[in-house]
């Protein structure tokens, strides 16, 4: 079976042939790869072709595919049982680790992806303070439950559909959308509404329009501003945590949310997420207080086993090294590839998140990423896979570095990238 085959055949019984809109390659035209195996820095393809992966699952992958320790930690405990739908141990032992990596999670509600985490923390923000409005940033993306997708970033974007058909406008009209890094508009809107806003909910390194960093001052702001109108933070390091240091970015920052919703990584791979903060917010839900959430299949002890495993190889400091180092390097390449071919690339870079713009700026915001010289990604993209490294299908996505990806895969992928770079600027002349 080639490619085009799984397509068609995928087509006839799953809708668009994928599971997950940015998969089907719209952006970027031309048909999915379908893949068949994951190992270290690799993928395979159903033709048996391998590319470098630097999507590694849109973020979790954080050490690579397949990596020994965490296999080794699914298989024990898949051996044992695939799921308990009660309580057990594994979950407390990762809330554990979680809450000494990450301290302002005093307690933690464990779910089956990041949708679910942010959907829940919006829900115990309107619990906790009795109003019903929630300010979120245009570009962000924080899930697909109905309130988050108006002005939503990333796929929705890619698609040409930041505002979802099926969403009721009395849902829409509680999501107060504005721009990011823009603390005079978020001043403004709390003069106006204060009163009425729930929570405010930010990626805090935005990486869902490429990676948009927060201005100085922003997220400061952010923090000032709702403490002093009762309103809840809510960091959305769904995508950043774990990825600048251990502890993400409200570690980095030094700033604490009073909710921080996690996913990705603390499965290794394998769907959870989570939402946490403090013990006073958290027992609000259910079974302390009258927030309802459930989940049957949260806490599973598959994921927990994996996520364990990741965090507890994460957590040595050479492997934190070695993830700066790499993906330091993998930034300067990449600089000095689009330079030496005259070609206007910026590159933002959290750890090991990057975010790759045809412009000569860093954009701050969703309107600036748009201007950015978007038409040339669709080349790169393909350019690239033809040569066998594997980035997003979407100009609006982060690109990611694994522990897996070495200097030798590295130097690689930017020798590759020179080439494609050049056929850009020539094409851009």
């Amino acid at each position: 079976m080639n490619n085009a085959e799984a397509f068609e055949r995928a087509s006839a019984v799953l809708v668009g042939g994928v599971d997950s809109p940015v998969r089907a390659w719209k952006a970027v035209g031309g048909i999915p790869r379908f893949f068949t195996r994951g190992e270290g820095a690799y993928l395979e393809d159903v033709e048996g072709r391998r590319y470098v992966d630097y999507i590694c699952s849109w973020g979790p992958l954080i050490l690579g595919h397949s990596r020994p320790e965490v296999v080794e930690a699914v298989c024990g405990v898949a051996r044992r049982a695939l799921s308990f739908g009660a309580p057990s141990p594994l979950e407390t032992e990762l809330a554990e680790k979680i809450r000494d990596i990450f301290p302002s999670l005093e307690k933690v509600r464990f779910v089956t992806s990041g949708t679910e985490a942010t959907m829940t923390a919006l829900r115990l923000a309107r619990g906790v303070t009795g109003r019903p409005l929630v300010v979120k940033f245009a570009g962000c993306y924080h899930g697909h439950h109905d309130g988050m997708l108006v002005a939503a970033g990333s796929g929705a974007l890619t698609l040409g559909a930041p505002d979802s058909p099926g969403i009721p406008d009395d849902v829409a009209r509680c999501t107060v959308v504005l721009p990011y890094n823009d603390t005079e508009a978020v001043d403004k809107t709390f003069c106006e509404m204060g009163d009425r806003i729930a929570a405010v909910i930010v990626e805090p390194w935005a990486g869902n329009m490429g990676l948009v960093p927060p201005l100085p001052g922003f997220l400061e702001g952010l923090r000032e501003i709702t403490s002093r109108r009762g309103t809840l933070l809510v960091f959305d390091e769904v995508i950043t945590g774990f990825r600048p240091s251990e502890g993400g970015v409200q570690q980095k920052t030094g700033l604490t949310p009073d909710l921080t919703c996690l996913g990705k990584i603390i499965g290794g791979g394998l769907p959870v997420g989570a939402v946490g903060g403090r013990a006073e917010v958290m027992d609000h839900l259910a079974p302390l207080g009258p927030v309802y959430q459930a989940g049957t299949l949260a806490g599973n002890p598959v994921a927990m086993a994996s996520g364990l495993a990741t965090l507890e190889v994460l957590s040595r400091p050479e492997v934190r090294r070695q993830l700066e180092h790499q993906a330091a390097f993998f930034e300067k390449g990449l600089i000095e590839a689009a330079r030496s071919c005259g070609l206007p690339l910026s590159v933002t870079r959290l750890g090991s998140i990057l975010g790759l713009f045809f412009s000569p700026s860093t954009p701050r915001n969703l309107d600036e990423v748009r201007a950015t010289e978007k038409d040339l990604f669709p080349a790169f993209f393909h350019g690239m896979a033809e040569r066998g490294h594997l980035f997003a299908p979407s100009a609006f996505e982060s690109t990611f570095v694994s522990l897996a990806h070495d200097e030798a895969i590295l130097t690689g992928t930017l020798d590759a990238a020179r080439e494609v770079f050049s056929s850009l600027a020539e094409r851009r002349a």
